[in-house]
């Protein structure tokens, strides 16, 4: 089970959690993405990062462009560099 529709939660699990009277953990997995959608995203997100970093853009450049933080960018551009080389 998991969320339908993507969006931005006003309050956080752990205060709808308290509000229900439920653990933090059961509004973790009823509001998640599932999973095949969460893979397939990351997936999307490293080839895109594979693809500027061949294109000569620094970690930073790539975290802005594809949405994620810096140390994800750098985690991704290892891992594309680990399978080049």
């Amino acid at each position: 089970m998991g969320a339908q529709v993507q969006r931005q939660r006003p309050k956080t699990a752990r205060e709808i959690a308290h509000r229900f009277g439920i653990s933090e953990r059961t509004v973790r997995t009823m509001i998640a993405e599932p999973r095949d959608q969460y893979l397939a995203r990351a997936d999307h997100k490293r080839k895109q990062a594979a693809e500027l970093r061949a294109q000569g853009l620094s970690v930073r450049r790539i975290a802005e462009q594809i949405g994620v933080s810096k140390s994800t960018a750098g985690r991704y551009v290892q891992d594309y560099e680990k399978r080049d080389s």
